[in-house]
């Protein structure tokens, strides 16, 4: 069991144990690290599935179904894309939840709109097949940093997300 302070990749992999749940991810900006710690902790194949790396808009609607036109409307840095990124990691992989990062690294690619740090995390979650439950919702940050601390900023947030999602469907 997993103590407060221990990284939360230990913390959400026993969280998902403990509620006999599954996880993959689909990154853009943090380039596998969400998946990364995930694997980081022992045993974690218990729970994790995958995690896609989409770094490009047609990755995003090759492999996870993201559509041209939520792209072409918002952009891939948005919620709306977030959502789409993390439903597909869930429904691809058949998993009880997934988990999505999209945004702007740096050091170029910012716009007054959306400036370098700009990150959208989504998480996504389903119910056992035949209860019509699904949930799905995106999270807007923007962090500071250096392109490596946005990245790592980004995917430890993307595990205290989902780590909080499922804690409130526990409570």
């Amino acid at each position: 069991m997993a103590a407060a302070d221990d990284p939360i990749e230990a913390r959400l992999g026993d969280a998902l144990r403990e509620t006999e749940a599954t996880i993959a991810a689909a990154e853009s900006c943090t380039g596998g690290l969400v998946g990364s710690l995930l694997t980081d902790v022992p045993g974690s194949s218990d729970y994790f599935d995958r995690a896609l790396v989409t770094y490009s808009s047609r990755a995003k609607r090759n492999l996870l179904g993201v559509s041209r036109e939520s792209l072409d409307a918002h952009g891939a840095v948005s919620a709306e894309v977030a959502i789409g990124m993390a439903r597909g990691a869930r429904d691809t992989a058949d998993t009880t939840w997934g988990v999505s990062t999209t945004g702007i690294a740096g050091p170029d690619g910012g716009t007054d709109e959306k400036p370098v740090g700009t990150v959208y995390i989504g998480v996504a979650y389903a119910g056992p097949w035949g209860t019509g439950e699904t949930t799905a919702s995106a999270e807007h940050y923007v962090f500071d940093g250096d392109r490596g601390a946005i990245k790592e900023e980004s995917a430890h947030r993307a595990l205290a997300t989902t780590l909080d999602a499922l804690d409130s469907r526990r409570s």
